[in-house]
């Protein structure tokens, strides 16, 4: 194989591995904002049961206000019941005491289902604290393993890049250029093998003397389909 061939195919590595690890560091940040909806939506279910436990409170405790405020109005009224002479008159203020003891009564009956759901959303409370612990503490590892990784690839590429730059300086600045911009172009890969005369980059056959360039491996030879460098994979 050809010197340069040869340290044209360590630098496509490094080209390849680099590409690799920047698209990994590229996800970091939309994995850590992953992590911190998932602690948001987590936080936002226990506030809005908290929310709820507060607001079934407040209700119930109007529902108190509202029967306390009919038992007073029928101890007045039965006052005044028992200070008229009058039948007629007398009846009417029964007719309203038995309606707003109706209305106690009713009140009363949507008071004791307030009550069972307060007891029902401070269960569902409990069991969401629970979760929202649990998963505050996973997405804490998770963030930590997350921030572990990155550094870690930061540190690859460092290390990469500068391997990168030492192989890229003890090859001709022409077939460099050449190579850079075939592997911008190309997406994959500037240098492929040839099988059974196929370029494996375009899948095309090339022809019998580029194969045979190939083979000998004397000269760098690129395919007339797609212009990727060959090297030969036998």
């Amino acid at each position: 194989m050809h010197s340069e061939l040869e340290q044209l195919l360590i630098l496509q590595d490094r080209e390849q591995k680099i590409r690799q690890i920047g698209i990994e560091i590229e996800t970091v940040p939309l994995r850590r904002k992953s992590l911190e909806a998932q602690l948001a939506a987590s936080r936002a279910s226990v506030e809005a049961l908290k929310q709820r436990s507060r607001q079934v409170e407040m209700d119930r405790k109007k529902l108190e206000l509202d029967v306390g405020t009919r038992t007073e109005t029928i101890s007045r009224l039965k006052t005044q019941q028992y200070q008229t002479r009058k039948n007629d008159e007398f009846q009417a203020i029964g007719h309203e005491i038995e309606r707003y003891e109706n209305e106690i009564r009713k009140i009363e009956d949507d008071e004791l289902e307030l009550m069972v759901l307060a007891d029902k959303v401070k269960l569902d409370l409990t069991e969401e604290e629970k979760k929202a612990a649990a998963a505050q503490n996973s997405i804490a590892r998770q963030t930590a393993d997350l921030e572990e990784k990155s550094k870690a690839l930061e540190s690859q590429l460092q290390r990469l890049t500068r391997e990168r730059s030492e192989l890229a300086g003890k090859i001709e600045e022409d077939l460099l250029a050449r190579f850079e911009r075939l592997f911008k172009s190309k997406g994959d890969a500037a240098i492929v093998a040839i099988e059974h005369g196929v370029c494996t980059g375009c899948h095309m056959k090339v022809t019998t003397a580029t194969a045979s360039q190939v083979r000998a491996g004397k000269e760098i030879v690129s395919c007339e389909n797609c212009g990727r460098i060959l090297y030969d994979a036998a």
